[in-house]
């Protein structure tokens, strides 16, 4: 793709809706990315909408960003991979959010270097499943869970046994239709949780099945806004 024709893309991604100088509707795909369809739910249901503060704690590539970039959330991202947390700030150059280059940042999702109640939406998608032990698990959570402001959301997508049998390793960790092994979680141990972090569940707990390998669970929390 010319330079010329890159800068036209770009100009059309600035606004949903909107048409290319050549008059063409953007696509869906152009619109959201390759967005996981329960996040686009909440979107969907004004869950997640500008002007709210949005950290995506293991954000990879950006999949779940391209939306909330263009449509004018405070966008905050990180994860281990230094490429992708590179990717996701050209991105947001890109769509000249003017967002700083400093809001996308390499960091571990058990240490997150953000104060307590910083965001109204904390979305952790497909990552938690990567926990080594409980302990690790735990951790990660509960970085989660401090960042997420009073009246705030929780976005969890995480393997899960909700659905299927899958061979035990130690603990938790359970091997996957691939050989890998992962952290899985069950509905006692998610709903258990969500009386421990005195949550309020957005949705009942939603899980696919994928045919021989893996059952993967959204789990959806509000934070109340007074403590028990």
């Amino acid at each position: 793709m010319a330079k010329s024709e890159i800068q036209v893309f770009h100009r059309s991604l600035r606004s949903p809706g909107r048409c290319d100088d050549n008059r063409r509707m953007l696509s869906v795909q152009e619109q959201f990315g390759q967005i996981d369809i329960y996040v686009f739910d909440q979107i969907l249901r004004g869950n997640i909408a500008a002007p709210m503060r949005v950290v995506d704690a293991g954000c990879g590539y950006g999949r779940n960003l391209v939306h909330l970039l263009r449509a004018g959330c405070e966008v905050f991202a990180l994860d281990a991979d230094p490429d992708g947390v590179d990717h996701v700030r050209r991105l947001s150059e890109s769509l000249e959010t003017g967002l700083p280059a400093t809001n996308f940042k390499v960091g571990r999702i058990e240490q997150l270097p953000f104060p307590e109640g910083f965001a109204d939406v904390v979305l952790c998608n497909s990552v938690l499943h990567f926990a080594h032990d409980d302990a690790q698990f735990r951790a990660m959570l509960s970085e989660l869970w401090r960042v997420v402001a009073p009246g705030g959301m929780l976005f969890c997508r995480l393997g899960s046994r909700i659905g299927m049998d899958f061979e035990p390793v130690t603990g938790n960790v359970f091997v996957v239709g691939d050989g890998s092994h992962w952290f899985l979680v069950d509905e006692d141990m998610l709903l258990g949780l969500t009386d421990e972090l005195n949550a309020v569940l957005v949705d009942p707990l939603k899980t696919t099945i994928v045919q021989d390998y893996r059952c993967m669970t959204t789990w959806v929390l509000r934070k109340q806004r007074e403590s028990r």
